[in-house]
């Protein structure tokens, strides 16, 4: 088997002066054999770190308690040679050119033990060419699909580059032109990139309300003085609709112990279960003035009002229509849906409010 490793003479010593004479072999000590198997466990680890690649300048090897230097590729490129560039890394990198394999190295017996028998060299000689084999279609198995991740993660990297581009470049300056154009439509489908979701989705949504930012800031001040002045335990009446404003404040602690349960039945904050989530990828994606200003105008749509203000006839009648659009669009998803009586309000309102 070839390979790159420089390859030394095992008996250049023993051969010396002993030309011609019958030499009796004699098996090493438990002490010397025990030395030879920690010889070769550091032989072995120094070869491999030759063979990954690493750029030592010497490989060592022990022998008969000699320290014999043999040098790498490296060093015999000359002075002038150097590791390759970090571009040229990375282009190799991209190639997924599989190299553990060749730490599969086939050795013969020491020289201190009897020589194999041909046929079970050829025989171990050819397993070992069967073990190679097989792990190197293994790992060019794995480098492909790395390889197709690879491209695949650099197509969608690219397609978002150059989405964000034609947003920022085209779309947002003409928005009040273009928002209802096909294109948009479709560009929409495809995903609005990260660095321009918040401003779509703001100019999407609007302000109908005419919310500003100071508006915002005078709300928050207020909550924040009502939060500080209410009281520290929860009130144990309920709450109906007549309550007072202090009732009112005072009930925020039962927001505050459950924020991801809520309770339309109370009808105070008009908080429903489901608004938490819509204000959380809000949060998200803009920034907190910003995120509050979309929130309400979304909220005052006339689908998310019906479920804001808990009207049951007009949720029923959204309920219908999704229905009908859900059996045309998604039919064996929907019979799956209605065979195991799952309605829509049980999964919808909180992905509509």
């Amino acid at each position: 088997m070839s390979s790159s490793y420089e390859s030394y003479d095992e008996e250049e010593e023993d051969g010396k002066g002993n030309m011609g004479k019958k030499m009796r072999h004699q098996w090493p000590s438990e002490e010397a054999s025990m030395d030879l198997v920690k010889d070769a466990r550091i032989c072995a680890f120094l070869l491999r770190k030759k063979r990954f690649g690493q750029w030592t300048k010497l490989l060592c090897v022990i022998k008969d308690n000699k320290l014999l230097e043999y040098e790498t590729k490296s060093s015999r490129a000359g002075p002038g040679h150097s590791p390759p560039s970090p571009r040229q890394s990375v282009r190799k990198n991209l190639d997924f050119e599989p190299h553990s394999t060749t730490a599969l190295i086939l050795e013969d017996r020491p020289a201190n033990l009897p020589a194999k028998p041909a046929e079970e060299a050829q025989k171990h000689r050819q397993q070992y060419e069967e073990m190679v084999a097989q792990a190197k279609k293994r790992e060019l198995k794995e480098a492909q699909k790395r390889r197709k991740q690879l491209e695949d993660r650099c197509r969608v990297e690219d397609g978002i580059g150059n989405a964000a581009q034609t947003w920022n470049q085209e779309i947002l300056p003409n928005w009040s032109t273009m928002c209802t154009s096909r294109r948009v439509r479709e560009l929409w489908w495809q995903g609005v990139p990260p660095s321009v979701r918040g401003k779509v989705w703001s100019l999407a949504v609007g302000n109908e309300l005419n919310i500003t930012h100071e508006l915002y800031n005078i709300c928050l001040a207020r909550a924040r003085d009502k939060w500080k002045s209410m009281p520290t335990t929860p009130p144990t009446e309920p709450v109906t609709e007549g309550s007072s404003l202090a009732d009112r404040e005072a009930s925020l602690e039962l927001i505050k112990l459950d924020i991801s349960r809520t309770f339309p039945h109370l009808c105070i904050f008009q908080q429903v279960q489901g608004m938490s989530f819509i204000a959380a990828v809000l949060i998200l994606n803009l920034d907190t003035a910003d995120a509050f200003i979309a929130f309400a105008n979304l909220l005052n749509k006339p689908c998310q009002m019906a479920f804001f203000r808990v009207d049951h006839s007009l949720m029923l009648t959204y309920f219908a229509a999704f229905e009908v659009f859900f059996e045309e669009n998604l039919p064996k998803l929907f019979a799956h849906f209605k065979e195991n009586n799952l309605t829509p309000d049980i999964y919808l309102i909180d992905w509509t409010c």
